[in-house]
């Protein structure tokens, strides 16, 4: 990664959840930030940076963040749901959906040139599955905003140190790793991934060069933690 002549702002929608805590951290010791821009309902705790910059908003109300976002080249989004299943279709499409769009609709209005969307493995608009049908709905609809560079990143199971949704993901977060034997080949971007290591490549995608719509999968993070 050549970071000569780098010094990008970038703004962030999501920064409190698993994801998004880890690229945040990861980019608060990257020294070619020039300004970082965190949107949230509440802001972030022991932050101290000087470039740093948070803003209360209501991410359902564009309007309370629009005239903040100037003069920045990129945008990472890792908002949503946790747990998909604890709410209403209607409330997942809200914030999964629509917020992400108005966010990336004002991204584009303001010049951001690369936008990075938290997404998942599997996704298509044919689902039987209405998660995975809405992610590739939202996926449709960004790539008609001509983003300067779209990067999807796809995981499977998001392996977090900590048991965050009771029983189940306990089980999950126990046996997905020992799968990874079985999972070859095609089979590779079912890998479990940590949250620290997505985190990672989120931040270092930031500093590598592309063009149009870019998919991101297991490999390609593995790769973005190496550079």
């Amino acid at each position: 990664m050549n970071y000569e002549n780098i010094n990008i702002s970038v703004v962030m929608l999501g920064a409190s959840g698993a994801v998004g805590t880890q690229a945040l951290n990861h980019l608060l010791k990257e020294k070619k930030i020039a300004n970082l821009i965190l949107l949230g309902r509440r802001p972030i705790d022991n932050i101290n940076e000087d470039f740093v910059h948070q803003h209360e908003i209501n991410i359902f109300d564009s309007s309370t963040y629009e005239h903040v976002i100037k003069n920045t080249s990129a945008a990472i989004c890792t908002l949503g749901v946790g747990e998909p299943s604890k709410v209403s279709k209607e409330d997942f499409l809200k914030i999964d959906k629509q917020a992400v769009l108005d966010f990336a609709a004002i991204c584009k209005k303001s010049g951001v040139k690369h936008f990075e969307l938290l997404s998942s493995v599997g996704i298509s608009t044919t689902s039987s599955s209405f998660y995975l049908k809405t992610k590739a709905e939202l996926v449709a609809e960004l790539e008609k905003l001509h983003f300067e560079r779209l990067s999807i990143f796809q995981p499977s199971m998001i392996l977090t140190p900590t048991n965050r949704y009771g029983f189940s993901q306990a089980v999950v977060l126990k046996v997905w790793p020992k799968l990874n034997f079985i999972l070859q080949g095609g089979l590779r971007k079912y890998r479990g991934i940590t949250v620290e290591k997505l985190g990672i490549a989120f931040a270092n995608n930031i500093f590598t060069k592309g063009t149009g719509v870019e998919i991101l999968k297991y490999d390609e993070f593995n790769n973005l933690n190496e550079l």
